[in-house]
């Protein structure tokens, strides 16, 4: 029974858990850290890094269809879709691998099943043979995070309406493809399949696609977009899905914003509307962990909830949904945990990314908010990369750096990217505001030239009013 004893057992490998579990151990605490399908969680093999792969072959697969503007001759350009599949699949099987390794390294102890808390300090696991093992531990962290949320009408059969784990690894390229939802996901799907050649139709209920982005860089992405001859809705309801009878395609009756009554047929539906928390079969209701609306309710500075010594961080306790913020949350716990209170998660200044073509990067208010907030104190700088030499030199200058800024303080309120690795330049921004330095002091530092962040100088310093190149 004192093998089954531990300091920390978390519940849960993917962007939260495991550095939960490296954390605890750094710190001087007897981990165990349970998973019931593969370490990493969605974000490594099902989610962030295999996306990323598949956008990066789309990528390469339309700067070939283009190398003649660059002066290289080529022959015919072809398209090997088992392969682009079977390359993301290897990528997050790596760093999947690479989790493992990490691990071994701190002592910690991995155990495969799926754990349920039967009340405080003791987990019961149960692996794939269904052998039931209790453990104990002074602190338990949930960190099972999220799925896919399924809508009324639009329910997954994971082969004709589909989430995004089917829409990574599609046997074969669909010739349409219908996706629910213009978040991050449906975008990021959006992309790669209409670069791949897929006819995409977009449907969203809010106004615009990017709800949460800068209206000004969603309006770049919708336009690049429709360039690939994609349909997209904003605005949209929908009213009814019939998948056909010979599973060979979907049927999605929608009514636009302008109150007009369009019928979608395509061979795939994603449904991208959102995220539910795992917090199903973990024993959460009889042991009296406080949910609300599906996510996990935790404090969000020492993460605990409303049973004690029972944490919970990440996809699980809800937005923002994102695994940078797992991470941190996850090590802001276990520092709380073990005494050490410098930690904390600031959630005011949190980027976010997407990674469609073009790239979208963003930290703070956009200017609407901005302006609601601050009705008589916004200025607003722009730089467009088509006045940047490096993007010039690149062949990438679609798009543009916004920076929003207090008129009177010069704070950085927010600023907003769109265009070629712009989610490479985010994190001078996020630095910039954690230290809180002015637009000033933004605009004053020298940025190598010539480099795509010099983008970011010159919209600091257009907001002043001082722009060199524009």
């Amino acid at each position: 029974m004192a093998d089954n004893q531990y300091d920390l057992i978390v519940i849960g490998a993917g962007p939260g858990g495991y550095p939960a579990a490296i954390r605890g151990a750094q710190r001087g605490l007897k981990t165990a850290i349970v998973e019931r399908e593969s370490l990493g969680g969605i974000c490594l093999n099902w989610g962030c890094i295999p996306t990323k792969a598949l956008l990066k072959s789309a990528e390469f697969y339309d700067h070939a269809r283009h190398a003649a503007d660059y002066g290289v001759t080529t022959g015919e350009i072809g398209l090997d879709w088992p392969k682009v599949i079977k390359r993301s699949r290897q990528v997050s099987d790596r760093l999947t691998k690479g989790i493992g390794a990490l691990m071994k390294k701190h002592k910690i102890d991995v155990i495969q099943g799926t754990g349920v808390i039967e009340k405080p300090g003791r987990v019961v696991v149960t692996n794939a043979e269904r052998q039931a093992v209790a453990y104990t531990a002074k602190h338990i962290v949930i960190a099972t995070g999220g799925r896919p949320r399924e809508l009324k009408g639009m329910e997954f059969d994971r082969r004709t309406i589909i989430s995004s784990r089917e829409a990574m690894v599609l046997d074969q390229k669909p010739a349409s493809l219908a996706i629910v939802g213009a978040g991050a996901i449906g975008i990021e799907f959006a992309s790669f399949y209409a670069t791949m050649g897929t006819k995409v139709t977009v449907i969203e209920a809010l106004p615009q696609i990017l709800p949460i982005e800068d209206p000004e860089v969603a309006t770049v992405v919708r336009k690049q977009l429709e360039k690939q001859g994609v349909d997209i809705h904003e605005g949209a309801k929908v009213n009814r899905t019939v998948p056909s009878a010979e599973g060979s395609g979907v049927s999605i009756g929608i009514t636009t914003a302008k109150g007009e009554a369009v019928n979608v047929q395509a061979e795939k539906l994603l449904v991208a509307a959102g995220v539910v928390g795992n917090i199903e079969n973990l024993g959460l209701e009889a042991l009296g962990v406080r949910t609300d609306r599906g996510f996990i309710v935790a404090d969000r500075t020492s993460y605990a909830t409303s049973v004690p010594g029972v944490y919970a961080i990440g996809d699980v306790i809800g937005p923002p949904l994102l695994a940078h913020v797992a991470t941190k949350e996850a090590i802001a716990c276990i520092d709380r945990i073990t005494g050490h209170h410098e930690s904390y998660v600031n959630y005011d200044n949190i980027p976010g990314c997407t990674y469609c073509l073009p790239q979208v990067a963003s930290v703070g208010l956009t200017e609407p908010k901005a302006q609601e907030k601050y009705p008589d104190f916004v200025k607003v700088g722009r730089f467009p990369f088509r006045a940047s030499g490096r993007a010039l030199a690149s062949g990438d200058w679609d798009g543009f750096v916004k920076v929003v800024i207090h008129s009177r303080t010069g704070e950085i309120l927010g600023v907003h990217m769109v265009g070629a690795e712009v989610t490479e330049l985010i994190p001078e921004i996020v630095m910039a505001r954690e230290m809180e330095l002015t637009v000033h002091e933004l605009h004053s530092m020298i940025h190598a030239h010539p480099t795509l962040a010099e983008a970011v100088m010159e919209a600091a310093a257009d907001a002043l009013g001082e722009a060199i190149h524009i």
